[in-house]
């Protein structure tokens, strides 16, 4: 299996549990994660480490104060940034990943702000949700099925 180079980019996170998570599956996927601030918590509380059990110490974490200092740093192509709304235009099926590419989520409570989508429908992904009743699906869940499909895309899976 090839080294993955995918990054999971967490966009103002607002539960610590869910980026603990988030955290112990770039661990075992070896993926780097980005926080981008403000957070909703603090890097030191429990709730975090908990999550990440003993795991968070070796997650590849990289940190920036704003979506702009992001992309300051990084200067990402728009075509290696993948964004995760549950409204997307198409399904996290659809892509072909790129071995480099970004997987962008929003907060929890609000998603991805307005001004980082501006004029990137095209990259803009959900996971089908079958049950109309169900309004979304926790972040962690969601990250971990959306880098595991992406992975498999790479494969040739």
């Amino acid at each position: 299996m090839p080294e993955p180079s995918l990054k999971i980019v967490l966009v103002t996170p607002e539960i610590p549990y869910n980026t603990g998570a988030i955290g112990r599956t770039c661990v075992a996927l070896n993926l780097e994660l980005i926080l981008i601030k403000p957070y909703g918590f603090s890097l030191d509380e429990k709730a975090v480490r908990r999550a990440g059990t003993d795991y968070w110490k070796y997650v590849h974490l990289s940190e920036y104060e704003s979506w702009q200092a992001f992309l300051d740093d990084r200067a990402p192509p728009s075509e290696s940034l993948y964004f995760f709304e549950e409204h997307g235009n198409q399904t996290v099926y659809d892509p072909d990943y790129q071995q480099d590419g970004y997987l962008v989520f929003g907060c929890e409570s609000k998603g991805l702000p307005p001004e980082i989508l501006n004029g990137l429908d095209d990259r803009v992904f959900s996971l089908p949700m079958l049950d109309s009743r169900v309004r979304s699906l926790n972040l962690a869940n969601v990250a971990t099925a959306v880098v595991y499909q992406a992975m498999r895309t790479q494969l040739g899976g």
